[in-house]
């Protein structure tokens, strides 16, 4: 089986869905841990808990989010930018790497 960016093919192939863009379905479960952590924040805050507790949850629900937009990234270099640059459509790269800058810029 060929590689692609360290991958077996077939594992990059199984990534993608009907419209060729990659699956995040794997990103729900971290989602909704994070949902689940926004909830029980609420809650601390309708409690009146201190705010130390409070700050330290919402700083491990913003460190999950980081991972999980840093995990969807990592997929899109991985696949779509690839793509791009294997396929041959020098516009189609330039866009991607032009997304990709702009991206960045906003971390």
């Amino acid at each position: 089986v060929p590689y692609v960016g360290g991958e077996k093919m077939e594992r990059i192939i199984m990534m993608y869905d009907d419209e060729q863009n990659p699956k995040h379905g794997d990103q729900l479960v971290k989602l909704n841990r994070v949902s689940g952590q926004i909830e029980g924040i609420k809650t601390m805050i309708n409690e009146q808990r201190y705010c130390v507790d409070i700050l330290n949850q919402l700083k491990a629900a913003r460190a999950a989010i980081k991972s999980i937009e840093i995990n969807i990234l990592e997929l899109h270099m991985k696949m779509c930018l690839e793509k791009s640059a294997t396929s041959g459509d020098a516009v189609d790269l330039q866009q991607k790497i032009n997304e990709l800058c702009n991206l960045i810029k906003k971390f």
